[in-house]
């Protein structure tokens, strides 16, 4: 088998998009165009030909150049090819090994979203996929695994829940938690926006992720970074933007009228006088009392149009990834972030997605947990939990490569400090 390290774009996409079970958008032709001015990298996207010069794998390696003229090469979510042919991964390997060290690298760093086992949604094994055999091959060619880490430690999460589209919109409502099945159920009712592909929407969008970050203390991107994210992969039709905003006049209205209705059935109900009527006098008083919070809440809002919630996707293949979201601190009761996904998740099965991945999860955080939350907002939505093999690096010069693994930490730290300052 002959390597080639420049594949001709349209042979490198046909291949990456169409692979049956590796094909993701960290991968794509685009992505590595967008590192390369935005995450100050260079891309190369190398590939495995057969003696009928076919295409047998590819990989889309990140070059980080790094001190003293050395560098370390990354794939994201790579390679591209059959896990199940080790002779394809162990020739593919050796290869890229010659390439990175003619480039001065340091190490390969690969994170396959090859899934581990088969997980039930408390994080439990249960029968079905087991890939530790793939992950014992890979260290006995020389790849180094990093562990089985349960947060966020690492370049890509390795946990992620993951949705079937193909189920049909109705029955994913079906299956989907009681407490989603019911807000969903219960439909736009406080007449939120919900914005699609608005370049100017932007910055609102940022707004949130700015909230977000505060709020949770994370660092994220610059503005600059999402604006580029976004315009650069939809071009391709390769992501979408949403915010879902609230109209404070419209909305105020819609809840004072129904305030006004409720308080009418409490008084037709106070003339009743049984006791029948006091149990609905009581269901009636709390949803007052209810209403009566939110529309204060409502009223305290400076502006006129808020946005709530917001979300950049990545579309490639058969998946859909919700990436970079953000959500406002206050009104959370509006439940928009349920309203977002769910017009996400009915675009996905309109446009013939096959799947969505709701891009990272912890592993089964105790209430106390910082990532509780969202883990469980992304659990009730019914999708699989999922577990991926984790991240290898295969080391070429192992004393500079300890070094490294000292002072990147505290790079690391430095960054995202600094990242802090400049994007609140």
């Amino acid at each position: 088998m002959k390597f080639i390290d420049n594949v001709e774009k349209t042979k490198y996409e046909k291949f990456v998009l169409n692979h049956k079970s590796k094909s993701h958008f960290l991968q794509s032709y685009v992505w590595g165009e967008f590192s390369k001015e935005n995450k100050n990298v260079t891309p190369y996207y190398v590939g495995l030909v057969d003696d009928k010069e076919k295409l047998v794998a590819t990989a889309l390696l990140l070059e980080r150049k790094l001190y003293l003229g050395y560098s370390y090469f990354y794939s994201p979510r790579g390679f591209v090819c059959d896990y199940n042919n080790h002779e394809i991964i162990e020739e593919f390997t050796n290869k890229i090994k010659e390439f990175a060290k003619s480039k001065k690298a340091l190490f390969l760093k690969i994170d396959p979203d090859i899934k581990l086992q088969t997980l039930d949604l408390d994080g439990n094994k249960v029968e079905g996929i087991d890939n530790f055999e793939l992950l014992k091959f890979l260290q006995k060619i020389g790849y180094k695994h990093l562990g089985f880490n349960k947060a966020f430690e690492h370049n890509q999460p390795r946990y992620t829940f993951r949705l079937d589209l193909t189920q049909g919109i109705e029955s994913i409502k079906n299956n989907c938690h009681s407490t989603t099945r019911n807000v969903v159920g219960r439909g736009n009712q406080y007449e939120l926006e919900i914005v699609k592909n608005d370049e100017n929407s932007i910055d609102d969008f940022y707004k949130t992720m700015q909230d977000t970050a505060e709020r949770n203390d994370i660092s994220i991107y610059s503005k600059k970074y999402y604006t580029n994210f976004y315009k650069e992969l939809h071009k391709e039709n390769h992501s979408d933007i949403y915010v879902v905003y609230l109209n404070k006049k419209k909305t105020l209205n819609l809840l004072n009228s129904n305030l006004k209705e409720v308080n009418k059935v409490i008084e037709d109900l106070e003339k009743e006088n049984n006791k029948k009527s006091e149990n609905k006098k009581k269901e009636m008083l709390n949803q007052a009392n209810r209403l009566t919070k939110v529309i204060d809440e409502i009223k305290e809002v400076k502006e006129d149009r808020l946005p709530l919630s917001s979300m950049i996707t990545a579309k490639y293949g058969d998946k859909v990834w919700t990436v970079h979201g953000g959500n406002h601190s206050s009104l959370r009761t509006l439940n928009s972030n349920y309203l977002m996904y769910f017009e996400i998740i009915k675009d996905a099965v309109n446009e013939g997605y096959k799947t969505i991945d709701f891009f990272g999860t912890s592993y089964n955080p105790s209430q106390d947990d910082p990532e509780y939350g969202i883990w469980l907002f992304k659990k009730r939505l019914g999708g699989e939990y999922t577990e991926f093999i984790g991240e290898f690096d295969y080391v070429f010069k192992k004393f500079v490569y300890k070094i490294f693994n000292v002072l990147i930490p505290i790079h690391r730290k430095l960054s995202k400090k600094k990242s802090k300052k400049e994007n609140k």
